[in-house]
């Protein structure tokens, strides 16, 4: 079958091929650390740290942006992404696993984070400029629902075999082979199904042909109000930086520690169900919506979409409610508002890439996102231990503020990212 024109057949496993590496690094890897013993401070600086890669690919994009083909880039580096996450699990049962598997997470997180630099140049070479606005709706959710897979099955799948084995060792070693097989499967879908040609790679090529290492940065720094652009982007994120490296903590500590006391499984269960519903629904919606009316009308409500529902988890810590359906209610709302109001985020990431050299622009602007990401995130662990969950979630949602202000000074083509009626 022919898919070089069909955009959903490879979409959505492309994203997910970016996605679930980044979940599991990031995030897996706090509740497989949290149930093999690592503290909340050791985990939020480690694991934050692990950001490093995506913070720093700007430095390589140029590279992968002028040599190769962006197919050869992402297939290469899912195959050895692959190989890492199976040599965590051979590690996790060892002496000194702590420092072994994060060494080989960092290995992972460098081949991911090029992974990622080839993934986006690809999207913006191969699918046709009338339709990204959609397809980022579409792209979005797929990236977010391989977050759900790593937070929600594969945890499940995890806490499943904790209780079989009654050994988190033995059950985290077994889950991370899985997680290394089912990346090799993706790996050859994408290698089957990706289209062959990128379709506007050989004049990319040639308006790169005269441009050197150091001419693509400068473009980048040049840009109309970038100062204001990379104020915004390191400083969107800094409340979500938060959440998420201590939200896992928190659903899992017993209530003696101000947490819900879940289990593993009850984890995975949440996020693997009517998360997952609730965070496709919200990123197909945002998509639709900006390619209908463009990203000035829908930036501002999106974001508040993304962040209100912070307010949930303060209930939470506040009220603990002996329901679990609570829980659930606010995890719905959280990945719903998540999935609607990243869409915008994202765009606007398109717009400053916008021009020559958009692989490695976009890099740019992806990696200062992960700055904004990981230096909050090294100290969340000693923020949340401070003053405790209850606070530390209303401190997270202050932190949403200063982005919101800087979103209104913004300024972008009124239109940007609609799609033209005769498309």
């Amino acid at each position: 079958m022919k898919t070089d024109n069909k955009p959903w057949f490879w979409i959505p496993l492309l994203n997910f091929a970016s996605g679930l590496p980044y979940a599991v690094i990031i995030s897996v890897s706090v509740i497989m650390y949290k149930n093999l013993g690592i503290s909340n401070e050791d985990i939020g600086v480690y694991t934050s740290l692990l950001y490093l890669p995506w913070v720093i690919k700007p430095l390589w994009s140029p590279f992968i942006e002028l040599t190769g083909t962006k197919r050869k880039w992402f297939l290469s580096m899912q195959l050895l992404i692959s190989i890492a996450f199976l040599l965590v699990g051979f590690t996790i049962p060892t002496n000194g696993f702590f420092m072994m598997t994060l060494a080989i997470f960092w290995v992972a997180a460098f081949a991911s984070a090029s992974n990622d630099i080839a993934s986006d140049g690809f999207y913006l070479l191969v699918l046709p400029k009338e339709q990204q606005s959609f397809f980022l709706g579409i792209r979005s959710t797929f990236y977010r629902l391989s977050m759900l897979a790593g937070n929600g099955l594969i945890v499940l799948f995890a806490g499943y075999l904790e209780h079989k084995y009654g050994d988190n060792t033995k059950a985290w070693s077994y889950t991370m082979i899985a997680v290394g097989l089912l990346m090799t499967f993706i790996t050859l879908y994408n290698f089957l199904f990706t289209p062959k040609n990128e379709i506007n790679a050989a004049e990319n090529k040639e308006a790169h042909h005269h441009q050197s290492f150091g001419t693509i940065f400068i473009s980048f720094f040049r840009k109309k109000q970038i100062g204001l652009i990379l104020t915004f982007i390191l400083v969107f994120r800094l409340g979500e930086s938060q959440l998420l490296k201590m939200l896992s903590p928190f659903l899992l500590d017993g209530k003696e520690l101000g947490g819900m006391g879940l289990d593993t499984e009850a984890v995975g269960i949440i996020y693997g169900t009517f998360g997952v519903g609730a965070l496709t629904l919200g990123g197909i919606l945002g998509g639709i919506a900006i390619s209908k009316q463009g990203l000035t009308k829908w930036m501002f409500p999106m974001f508040l979409a993304m962040h209100l529902p912070i307010i949930g988890f303060i209930l939470l810590a506040f009220f603990h409610p002996a329901s679990i359906y609570y829980i659930y209610v606010v995890v719905i709302l959280e990945q719903f508002g998540y999935g609607f109001g990243f869409t915008a985020f994202m765009m606007y990431l398109i717009y400053v890439a916008e021009g020559e050299s958009k692989t490695a622009h976009y890099a740019l602007a992806t990696g200062f996102m992960a700055m904004g990401m990981m230096l909050p995130g090294m100290l969340s662990g000693f923020i949340q231990q401070y003053l405790g969950y209850q606070n530390f979630f209303i401190w997270v949602f202050i932190a949403t503020i200063p982005g919101l202000i800087l979103s209104r000074f913004l300024v972008f083509p009124k239109d940007f990212g609609k799609k033209s009626e005769e498309v």
